[in-house]
């Protein structure tokens, strides 16, 4: 395999949720991530889900499930490292990185990461909220397989915040969205499951 993998981080502990798998949960009659599948799956040359714990209760997706490999849960960047080293195995470049619970993310995610990478290979998405200011999403992000091992030293180091390592790496910052629909809207609460379905119409 070349290019470019996704990787689908379904490695939190959906506390806001209750606890359990928030890319399980029914939108539109089918699970989340089933959705989150469907639209990257297209744009990659093979995918890979992040999540800890008995990877079994993901069997019926057929996708190879790495969980994190450092340990007490430090954050979303240590299911991106997961990603990065299955990738590394599989001979591919870059990673592109999706979160389980966000059902509408951008069909052409893929290509403006790519466009718009920094000097690194590194890009991360970005999105208006209502007000016009622009809010990265550290969540949706190219990753250079290159970078791992710094990734892993920084991880390692105590590093938790996204954004302090890729901006250490000049990342870049592709643009999503717009007519006042956030693509990267995620199922955090009940509430955000409700609204969901509402906004499923749109999208």
């Amino acid at each position: 395999m070349s290019g470019v993998v996704g990787v689908i981080l379904a490695g939190g502990r959906a506390t806001r949720m209750g606890g359990g798998d928030k890319g399980m949960l029914t939108l539109g009659g089918r699970r989340i991530i089933d959705h989150v599948i469907d639209r990257l799956g297209p744009q990659v040359d093979g995918l890979v889900l992040n999540a800890n714990g008995d990877p079994a209760r993901f069997a019926g997706l057929g996708l190879p499930v790495v969980a994190d490999s450092l340990p007490d849960w430090p954050g979303p960047l240590a299911g991106v490292l997961a990603g990065l080293d299955w990738a590394a195995g599989q001979g591919a470049g870059a990673v592109v990185s999706a979160a389980a619970d966000t059902p509408f993310l951008p069909r052409d995610l893929v290509a403006g990461l790519q466009a718009a990478a920094g000097p690194s290979g590194m890009a991360l998405a970005a999105s208006r909220d209502d007000d016009g200011k622009l809010w990265r999403h550290p969540t949706f992000g190219l990753w250079p397989v290159g970078l791992r091992d710094d990734l892993r030293t920084a991880l390692e180091g105590g590093l938790r915040k996204v954004v302090l390592w890729t901006d250490r790496h000049g990342a870049g910052v592709a643009e999503f969205g717009g007519d006042g629909f956030d693509p990267f809207f995620n199922v955090n609460t009940p509430e955000d499951l409700a609204a969901a379905e509402a906004l499923a119409a749109r999208a």
